[in-house]
């Protein structure tokens, strides 16, 4: 009875497991819904900001984006790793782990630094590598407004010279089920290309090109940063609740096994039981 008494212990707690990864899957199912439909509205102001500072900077001669676009030698880098705060997604944080590593052995001569945005790959990479920042608070309360003074701290990093290079590490969502693990140079800003073909238009431009491109570059910049930490956002969402739906299904198996293995002992400790009273029996008749 002893044996049975453990599979009656382990079935009640894979029963509430299952129950666990289930409630978290159906809140991550909600919560993403919302951060889905961010992103989604997102991008084409995005695509179009981008493709408005390619036309403009198109018609222009020389180096137009002053500070920004500053090539020096690559002596000090800093990468940007946007993880989660909170684990039970799958390979959500640890994808982004690896590809920061990956970079930081591509600049092996250089100084390699991380700005981390949430706690997991703040907790994970300082052991490691060294951690100037971490702004996990910034999904407390995700506003383009925080994200933008956090963007803007970035910007004022690379222009003083602090560093030579700034690169961002994210998820980029595409569906409930899949994350692309996305490496973009966020500082120098490299040359804007396109399958596209350049439209340009006759238009009064007041005040110059050259002060507008002046001007969205810094907003291009916030933007994207905004939109990379968006991204990252609703897929951590989405591999958490692919990560619920996997585990719930693998408690219902588990605890499907177990109830069957736990009838099984049943049937044979009864059965031994009845075998021993009929022995009893016979002995007695004899």
């Amino acid at each position: 009875m002893a044996n049975l008494k453990e599979i009656r212990n382990r079935i009640t707690s894979v029963s509430s497991t299952m129950q666990i990864t289930s409630a978290m899957k159906m809140v991550s199912a909600a919560k993403l819904k919302k951060a889905q439909d961010a992103i989604t509205a997102m991008r084409p102001y995005a695509e179009k900001l981008t493709e408005l500072l390619q036309n403009l900077s198109s018609t222009l001669e020389g180096e137009v984006g002053g500070s920004f676009t500053t090539q020096r030698e690559v002596k000090k880098v800093l990468i940007v790793a946007v993880t989660s705060n909170r684990g039970l997604c799958g390979a959500f944080n640890s994808n982004v782990i690896k590809e920061v590593r990956v970079i930081s052995e591509r600049f092996q001569g250089a100084q390699v630094d991380v700005f981390a945005i949430g706690k997991k790959g703040n907790d994970s990479l300082k052991k490691t590598h060294n951690v100037v920042e971490n702004h996990s608070s910034v999904f407390d309360n995700l506003t383009f407004e925080n994200v933008a003074a956090i963007a803007q701290e970035l910007t004022d990093k690379f222009v003083s010279g602090e560093y030579d290079r700034i690169e961002v590490v994210y998820n980029q969502f595409k569906n409930a089920a899949t994350q692309i693990i996305k490496a973009e140079q966020f500082l120098p800003l490299a040359p804007i290309k396109s399958d596209k073909p350049v439209t340009t238009g006759d238009y009064i431009f007041e005040p110059s090109k050259e002060e507008i491109v002046l001007t969205l570059i810094p907003k291009s910049l916030k933007t994207q940063l905004y939109k990379s930490i968006r991204d990252s956002f609703a897929s951590e969402h989405g591999a958490r609740m692919t990560a619920m739906h996997k585990a719930t299904d693998n408690a219902t198996e588990l605890r499907n096994q177990l109830k069957l293995t736990y009838n099984k002992a049943r049937q044979a400790a009864i059965t031994n039981e009845i075998l021993e009273i009929v022995g009893g029996a016979e002995a007695l008749k004899g």
